[in-house]
């Protein structure tokens, strides 16, 4: 038989309680028919026995009996309706774990198409069908398969939960609002859904934005780990370096010891081999002459004895070996001034290897620095390429802005700093004053002006050829072990820190620590007075080469 066929009448074999195919239809006296149990209850539930369909009042309760006609109709449809499903079940794929089951399969659930939110059961695309055709079911809210349809249904008035009460942020059924919330604001669930739907969709974006943020956070992390290992390598690289050259120094040092005692004792036999040699030419030759005494005095001729006995009487000419002596070398203090002298050394190699690494650390923030004539004193001269300056006799014809310094002898850099580290190198060769440092933005360019940092300067300076200082509060003098041809400039921003540092000699020349820095930061060169041309040589800004 054809599903069409199969089909055609079954509206005739649902009962209109249950909505499902008749079980034991019974037929009252008003001629409509439902399952035995489902009329049965209905009037157990009920103060009236009335007909659910046509509303017909029974004053007494009827008693009910099988309708064997329909009941032998409704058990050939279920026939041919399970025929028809066991045809279509072999095309149907059995419910996987995680799928939803269809409610109604008996034996091997198939994989539910639909969930009836109405009969809050799942079907298979077979046990879906009647849904699609009949009627009374079209009606029915159908949704994708999900499973526990009774958590959708009103725990209280079991019906749909349809509504979404804004007042208790819950979901009701319609029921809810005319018995339970009476004051309350309701909306269609669908209405709340893209509500919120939206509100996600801006918790998501902030989610993912939260997520993108933290991702740039690990990426920041990870350069500041790559960072902190290549400042490992080096700190590791310039360690070996120092410490391999200090104890190439103890090396030397323990060589020359070890040379210079076996020197002494080198000194002490060759002067033994001498003594011995002469010792044994002196025997050689009073051994000779025994041989010839003796030779002598055993001679029987009277002549010859007398003849010869002058020159063998005396003892041949000798050394006087009273006072000569090998005397050791003392060795009393060698060591205790070896290892004095050694300390002397290490220390001055260290302070060296110590200060080159430190420069070499520091001019690895290398930056191009150039002189801004818009803050040049109308009296110093500029180079074409704005790295020179020093003084002149003329005064030039320059508009006084702000930025420009007057009447004091100085100049400031383009370039501006106000984060990070920074460095570069100036020639200071050939003069007798200078001050070079950095300075805010905001100090005194106008007027008598004192380079201290509680005005905006952070400075060193010569004066008088040879006197060196700190322009501190008050100054610091600065004793030098050398003068300095070229001085490096290295500001830390962050660390508040300052310093100077003397190039060729690679030492620290001064720092300013503990800096509170809030503001732009310049380069600042003061190339002091001609002083009748003894200072006119230039400061001069120079390319930094790292050191090796």
């Amino acid at each position: 038989m054809s599903a069409a066929s199969c089909l055609r009448s079954e509206d005739q074999f649902l009962c209109s309680i249950c909505l499902y195919v008749f079980t034991d239809p019974v037929t009252t006296s008003c001629g409509h028919n439902f399952c035995k149990n489902c009329i049965t209850e209905h009037w157990n539930s009920n103060d009236q026995y009335l007909c659910p369909m046509c509303k017909e009042v029974f004053y007494t309760r009827p008693k009910l009996k099988v309708n064997t006609f329909i009941s032998e109709m409704v058990s050939q449809f279920r026939q041919e309706a399970q025929q028809k499903a066991s045809s279509s079940s072999s095309k149907q794929q059995a419910a996987k774990s995680g799928e939803v089951p269809c409610d109604v399969c008996t034996g091997t659930k198939l994989k539910a198409l639909k969930s009836c939110l109405v009969c809050l059961t799942s079907y298979c695309e077979t046990h879906l069908e009647p849904h699609l055709t009949v009627s009374g079911l079209k009606r029915h809210q159908l949704m994708d398969p999900v499973e526990n349809l009774e958590d959708r249904m009103c725990m209280k008035h079991d019906k749909p939960l349809e509504l979404f009460c804004k007042t208790d942020q819950t979901c009701v059924c319609v029921l809810c609002p005319i018995l339970d919330h009476k004051t309350h604001e309701f909306v269609p669930l669908k209405e709340e859904y893209e509500g919120k739907k939206a509100e996600l969709g801006k918790t998501e974006a902030e989610i993912q934005q939260m997520i993108q943020k933290r991702r740039l956070k690990i990426q920041e992390i990870k350069h500041s780990v790559d960072l902190s290992k290549e400042d490992a390598d080096r700190e590791k690289a310039e360690g070996v370096q120092v410490f391999i050259a200090l104890m190439e120094s103890v090396e030397r040092s323990l060589n020359e010891l070890i040379e210079m005692i076996e020197e002494k004792q080198r000194t002490t036999e060759r002067q033994a081999e001498d003594f011995i040699k002469e010792l044994e030419q002196e025997i050689s030759e009073l051994m000779k002459r025994r041989s010839e005494v003796k030779q002598l005095s055993r001679s029987e001729d009277h002549l010859h004895l007398l003849q010869n006995f002058p020159s063998l009487k005396a003892a041949p000419p000798t050394k006087d070996w009273t006072e000569v002596s090998v005397c050791p070398p003392s060795y009393e203090g060698t060591v205790v001034r070896a290892v004095a002298q050694l300390e002397e050394t290490l220390s001055k190699e260290m302070k060296k290897l110590l200060g080159e690494a430190e420069l070499k650390r520091v001019q690895q923030y290398a930056v191009d620095v150039t002189l801004d004539p818009d803050t040049a004193h109308p009296k110093v001269i500029l180079s074409d390429d704005e790295k020179q300056v020093n003084h002149g006799n003329v005064m030039k014809n320059l508009p006084d802005n702000p930025e420009r310094f007057s009447p004091c002898i100085s100049v400031l850099g383009k370039q501006s700093f106000s984060s990070g580290r920074f460095y570069f190198e100036v020639q200071v060769k050939g003069k007798t004053d200078w001050a070079l440092g950095v300075a805010r933005e905001s100090i005194n360019r106008k007027g008598k002006i004192t380079l201290t940092p509680q005005d905006g300067y952070w400075c060193i300076c010569l004066r008088n050829g040879n006197e060196y200082s700190a322009r501190n509060d008050p100054p610091v003098v600065l004793s030098l072990q050398s003068q300095p041809q070229k001085v490096g400039v290295f500001v830390d921003y962050e660390e508040g820190l300052v310093s100077f540092y003397d190039i060729d000699a690679a030492a620290l020349i001064y720092s300013f620590t503990g800096c509170s820095f809030t503001e732009k930061l310049y380069p600042y060169f003061s190339p002091c007075h001609n002083d009748g041309g003894k200072n006119s040589a230039p400061l001069i800004i120079c390319p930094v080469n790292q050191t090796e």
